[in-house]
């Protein structure tokens, strides 16, 4: 089965899982893999690439968990171009309801070098592969990693061979961001033009963002016959990342007088989608980010704030609503209810279950006894802060209780839960923080290196919650670890020690990694 539609359609293939993943220190548990991945089947992701199944066991179960439970979407599973990959693939992704195998080769000359595989020689390996994949499943993509480094003879010639083969997707990566607009145009034009077959196939897209063009390169691409892009929510990915979702599906739904398609994208469910790829992955949006930035529709001048005042559109090219936010934000407090706190929490994007809503509103209460008033911010933070703390999670914070001041020494006495036991310590330190660090350090000894310490007032006022974001590495794992607090010590050991589980998870995480295909 091809996903040949209509000529204004354009299919999304969102690789967060496999591709964002893979951005250095966003590891992911199984459950929220699941969790990403019902939401982008929920909100009209037409094809979810649900990972790299021969990378790891839990790599091949959380796609083959995907596969099995995805109702609407094509579930995807990426392997090499051997064998054993397409087999592992295929039995990870086959009891989906539309599965498809994703295989790749890179096809550039310093690929070419690194497989030590001559033109022929990588043109009887794409046979094969493509072959045995198509053998296996009706969906075969195809991508020639590093496309656009590739001369475009061979890149011919290549394309044209996994079309006989049986691919019925072609993806034509922009694998290390190289590109430019009019260049990714040219290269769909030409290829669409000069080989056999092309007509018969799905163009697919998949570009990256080091010179800041992934998005537009995309567009460029669906203007000259592409008809598929790869993305990811929040443009999450290796290096600067990948084209990111919410930015290509508005800007067809904003500019659709000069670009004429359309996705089928519920892009109400956006800034949800945004805000859980965030809270699990570590990574917060960057402010000034487009569409889903904290800033996106904010406006700090005099004159702005005036006309958007008499008029929205003077100032803005889009609703708030259209990407799922609300229009309000009302104040919440400690005499709010359930009832009020699951009408704003759905407001917001999170739509919970009873057993959720009772865990969420004792951290709410706790909030509210510490915080006079409570914005829209703080309980996007209070979200994500809840899907930060897994069930499960190795290491748990118990109690902590810091001395600090211009008197010296500054300690922490610390409780850590380590697999259901608790220990304590007291350990002195260079302020609260690194007391606390070090404490958590003598409890659950490790070798991994602190990078990046980073405080965000959610909020104003001396009671805002702080968020704190810590970049840690081992070995040349890197692990992010993110949490809020009114207190900024405690919201520092929860991130700390949020990034340790997440380390804890990176280590069982074993197999080969690709570039990005």
């Amino acid at each position: 089965m091809t996903d040949k539609t209509e000529q204004d359609r354009v299919l999304i293939f969102d690789t967060t899982l496999r591709d964002g993943e893979q951005s250095p220190g966003a590891t992911m548990t199984h459950s929220e893999k699941l969790e990403i991945a019902q939401l982008l089947d929920e909100m009209g992701v037409d094809i979810i690439e649900a990972g790299f199944p021969i990378a790891s066991d839990g790599d091949f179960e959380a796609v083959s968990a995907i596969a099995a439970q995805t109702r609407n979407a094509v579930i995807c599973g990426l392997a090499r171009a051997n064998l054993g990959d397409i087999e592992r693939c295929w039995e990870a992704v086959r009891h989906a309801r539309r599965p498809r195998i994703h295989t790749f080769i890179g096809t550039s000359p310093l690929h070419r070098d690194i497989t030590k595989l001559d033109q022929d020689q990588m043109v009887e390996r794409i046979q094969a592969t493509v072959s045995h994949a198509r053998n296996l499943c009706d969906n075969v993509q195809w991508s020639p990693m590093d496309a656009t480094r590739t001369e475009r003879d061979y890149l011919c010639r290549v394309v044209e061979v996994a079309i006989k083969a049986g691919a019925s997707t072609i993806n034509i990566p922009d694998t290390v961001g190289y590109t430019a607009p009019r260049e990714s145009a040219a290269l769909i034009a030409m290829l669409r033009e000069r080989v056999p077959g092309a007509d018969e196939i799905v163009f697919a897209t998949h570009c990256h963002n080091d010179l800041g063009m992934a998005t537009a390169n995309a567009l460029a691409a669906v203007e000259a016959g592409a008809r598929q892009i790869e993305c990811t929510i929040n443009g999450l990915g290796e290096r600067a990342g990948n084209t990111a979702l919410e930015e290509v599906v508005m800007a067809l739904k904003v500019r659709n007088d000069i670009m004429p398609y359309r996705t089928g994208i519920d892009t109400t469910r956006i800034m949800q989608a945004s805000r859980l790829v965030a809270a699990v992955s570590g990574f917060p949006v960057q402010y000034n980010k487009a569409v889903v930035g904290k800033n996106a529709f904010a406006h700090e001048s005099g004159i702005h704030q005036d006309g958007v005042l008499k008029n929205a559109e003077t100032f803005e090219i889009m609703k708030p609503e259209d990407i799922g936010l609300s229009a309000t934000n009302l104040v919440m407090g400690k005499h709010s209810g359930r009832a009020a706190l699951r009408a704003k929490l759905r407001d917001l994007g999170y739509d919970l279950g009873d057993n959720q809503l009772a865990d969420v509103f004792v951290r709410f209460k706790g909030l509210a006894d510490r915080k006079k008033e409570i914005y829209d911010d703080d309980l996007v933070a209070l979200m994500q802060d809840a899907a930060s703390s897994g069930g499960d999670d190795h290491l748990k914070l118990r109690s902590l209780r810091v001395v600090c001041g211009t008197e010296g020494p500054q300690t922490a006495d610390l409780v850590l839960e380590i697999d259901g036991q608790a220990h304590s310590v007291t350990a002195s330190g260079d302020g609260p923080v690194d007391a606390t660090f070090k404490a958590i350090e003598m409890l659950f000894p490790h070798q991994a290196n602190l990078q990046l310490y980073q405080v965000h007032a959610v909020t104003e006022g001396t009671d805002a919650q702080a968020t704190v974001s810590v970049r840690m590495e081992e070995a040349g794992r890197i692990v992010t670890g993110q949490s809020a607090d009114t207190d900024t010590v405690v919201a520092s050991a929860k991130a700390y020690i949020n990034a340790l589980n997440r380390l804890v998870v990176r280590r069982t995480k074993t197999g080969p990694r690709v570039m990005s295909a």
